[in-house]
């Protein structure tokens, strides 16, 4: 045996591929990864499982063109293997006809998700870059992840949605310079295995384990005691699911009763404050926002509240929100609000401490402030300006030409004849999945590259099959990564699986713009080219070695960013005249004279206690006792590899685990490794039963991510067999600022499933003929 060990780069970090013979054997972690995923190794399980996609298909019913006027064909029919040369032309003949009969703005391009690491087979990019030089696209905005996020911090702080990366603290300085850490929504280490991109090393965990050597203190407020990791040795206070902002509340009022807010920094950094002061004290709707009030709304006792208050203006503090919290009712609320106790608490703008979000949500999040410039594949402006929140893609399919608002705006809904996705899967992020199989039905077509026959090529109408990450040549930089590793073809791709570079080729040569879109470069071409750009704009020599020899060493340091950074805190601190921020005041905008102008009832000029659609204290919970917590799953990339050993080894039984509280299960004798059924109006789904009282009672843990795999595929309110979360959530925004998602917003009741267990059916092909 003759083993070759060659590079791999990926979202959850670079390890080591073992080939003989041109057979991938297994993948290892790098020796200098501290703390490895375990997702890597069970990439070797998937390569070459029943799922793939090995030549294009296309729906039998489409092919027949038989009448489908809202039909339920998407998800049921079979499929027609065809040749290369017949998908392409059917592909490139059916663009040409929308857009002919229906306009450019009729084909929706706003494929969404994280594809696979390298900076020039990026699946959206291609994508993007083929349908623009074709006449545009409709595209979406914003992320499933962080939608409320990004539209609510630049009105706060400005800058782009995502520049607070780079202006919060990081690690290293937390560690020597802050004293406590209060986490809403927890610091889960599952979710600092992965970096958007590609990551070279993992590096959370011990940069947390060295805060806590240094004296750091953690204050965990969530629902799940395990948010936080146990070496952290965290305060756990329950929280009521989504109440968040109730309970910051509760402390700034007791600050500000106190005087135990920074009236300093609040004067001369902020705008808006006294405004704020008159909602929290109950001059404006008669409600004192006391420490009192927010223990009954959040189960964190009045004394907690208090002395949390107390420990926050006294101690160099740090207030951390993730990412979750703001994926719900009213998203935006808990976001700002943070800002605003952080604002108030005295620290913002000091070494080590202030305000910070989505720490240990990405490895790159508090290890770096960010990398310098690496090249891509180009994209090119879109003709089209045509948009949706990301969203909102079943509502559009469902209602063309409404109009609804977003972030100051009036956006009126296109209709969309044509859709092409590509790098993600919709049948994974969008909420009320039964809802959006009945949007899924309305377009002409639907085409999808796709690696293996999960959820989204099975509701497709042509089925691209493409090439793994491991079976194409690249070199991938991740989000704020300092370093660059590349991604030598480990394996020849799959069956008739081309690169999604080559079908846009080929589509390209058909529609008469294929040089435009090459560049007449190959793909090796183009990877060289990207590295020799990046490389020339860093400085050449001096800062990177040749293409050939980083691809000899596999990995290479860039040159450290320096500062400053724009939006700086502590710059602020230090002199808001000469420092200001982008926002219209240049200062903090704890009441934003443009988000009042918008008139939304849902989202007014400073930040306010909304009461979720579902939650605990709702009037339905009666009937739905439960809050379901789905979050991001230990075992994968959110739906990336529910095929690969470490997904397939975490399922009970083949279904998703779900974590409930002893007491609850007592309740309804549910025992430990039982499978239950997951329900509310909207939907149901089987999931393997885990007892552990790091949930908190009322309160059960499903994560997303489980390939969907419906009974009877159409029919809504059919059962999932597998697990899947999203068939519970309700498909609803979360204000009419962002439009984002509410998936963690839903209310369920859980039962032991007495009926005979059918099959899971999620990893097997549909009926193919030939």
């Amino acid at each position: 045996m003759v083993e070759r060990r060659m590079s791999v780069a990926t979202h959850w970090g670079s390890f080591i591929a073992v080939v003989d013979s041109g057979q991938l054997v297994r993948i290892e972690p790098r020796r200098d990864d501290p703390s490895p995923s375990p997702i890597g190794p069970g990439m070797v399980a998937a390569a070459d499982d029943s799922a793939r996609v090995l030549r294009p298909a296309v729906r039998k019913g489409w092919l027949n063109g038989e009448p489908r006027a809202h039909d339920t064909a998407r998800g049921t029919d079979a499929f027609v293997e065809v040749s290369w040369d017949d998908a392409i032309t059917l592909v490139s003949d059916e663009l040409r006809r929308v857009r002919s009969q229906h306009g450019n703005s009729a084909v929706f391009g706003g494929s969404y998700g994280w594809a696979s690491a390298g900076m020039f087979h990026q699946a959206q990019g291609q994508l993007h870059r083929f349908l623009a030089l074709g006449g545009g696209y409709t595209d979406a905005r914003n992320t499933y992840s962080t939608a409320a996020l990004e539209v609510i911090l630049p009105h706060v702080i400005g800058g782009h949605p995502w520049s607070y990366q780079s202006r919060m603290p990081m690690w290293d300085e937390i560690a020597e310079s802050c004293e406590l850490v209060v986490a809403f929504g927890g610091l889960a280490l599952k979710n600092s295995q992965i970096n958007p991109g590609g990551l070279a090393r993992h590096q959370t965990q011990n940069l947390q384990r060295q805060c806590r050597e240094a004296g750091v203190r953690f204050v965990n407020i969530s629902p799940i005691r395990s948010d936080v990791a146990g070496s952290l040795n965290a305060e756990w206070l329950p929280v009521i699911p989504h109440t968040d902002t109730a309970a910051m509340l509760g402390i700034a009022h007791t600050m500000l009763v106190n005087g135990w807010h920074d009236e300093d920094f609040l004067r001369r950094c902020c705008v808006g404050f006294d405004r704020f002061a008159s909602y929290l004290v109950g001059e404006l709707d008669g409600i004192r926002k006391d420490a009192a009030w927010a223990a009954e709304i959040t189960g964190i006792s009045r004394d907690a509240i208090i002395d949390l208050a107390r420990r926050l203006s006294t101690q160099r503090s740090l207030i951390m929100v993730n990412y979750a919290v703001q994926r719900a009712d009213h998203g935006e609320q808990p976001i700002w609000m943070s800002v605003v106790l952080a604002a108030m608490a005295g620290s913002m703008g000091r070494p080590g401490c202030g305000w910070g979000a989505g720490y240990a949500t990405m490895d790159a999040t508090g290890v770096a402030r960010g990398r310098p410039f690496v090249a891509k594949i180009p994209e090119l402006s879109n003709p089209v300006p045509d948009f949706i929140p990301v969203a909102r893609i079943a509502d559009t399919l469902l209602h063309p030409g409404e109009i609804i608002d977003y972030d100051g705006q009036r956006l009126t809904l296109p209709e969309l004849h044509l859709i092409y996705w590509c790098g993600g899967n919709p049948f994974h992020h969008h909420q009320d999945l039964h809802r959006l199989t009945r949007a899924w039905q309305i377009p002409d077509t639907v085409v999808v590259h796709e690696a293996w026959w999960n959820t989204t090529a099975k509701f497709a109408d042509i089925v691209l099959p493409v090439a793994t990450s491991l079976e194409r040549d690249d070199f991938a930089a991740g989000f704020a990564d300092p370093r660059l590793v590349a991604m030598p073809k480990v394996r020849e791709p799959a069956g008739q699986s081309r690169t999604d570079h080559q079908i846009f080729t080929a589509l390209a040569s058909r529609l008469g713009y294929e040089q435009e879109f090459t560049e007449s470069r190959s793909e090796i071409e183009w990877v060289r080219h990207l590295y020799e750009q990046t490389r020339t704009e860093l400085g050449g020599d001096a800062a990177l070695p040749s293409f050939d020899d980083f691809w000899r060493s596999s990995i290479v340091e860039l040159p450290a960013l320096t500062g400053p950074f724009p939006g700086s805190f502590e710059a602020l601190r230090s002199d808001p005249q000469r420092f200001p921020l982008l926002t219209p005041s240049g200062r903090i905008e704890i009441f934003s004279e443009k988000i009042d102008s918008f008139g939304y009832d849902d989202c007014a000029g400073h930040p306010m206690w909304f009461e979720p659609v579902e939650w605990l204290g709702a009037d339905h919970s009666d009937r739905f006792p439960l809050h379901l917590i789905s979050n991001q799953p230990a075992s994968r990339l959110h739906s990336q590899y529910d095929n690969g050993g470490r997904s397939l080894s975490s399922k009970i039984r083949g279904r998703e685990p779900v974590t409930i509280n002893p007491l609850d299960a007592a309740s309804r004798g549910i025992e430990s490794g039982m499978i239950v059924r997951v329900y509310n109006d909207r939907g149901s789904c089987l999931a393997g039963a885990v007892l552990s009282d790091d949930v908190m009672p009322g309160v059960v843990q499903l994560s997303t991510g489980a390939w969907w795999d419906p009974v009877q595929p159409g029919l809504s309110g059919t059962l999932d067999r597998h697990g899947n979360p999203n068939v519970l959530t309700a498909d609803r925004p979360c204000s009419r600022l962002s439009q984002g998602p509410s998936a963690n917003s839903a209310l369920v009741d859980v039962e032991v499933y007495g009926d005979p267990l059918p099959d899971v059916l999620a990893f097997s092909p549909p009926s193919l003929e030939h």
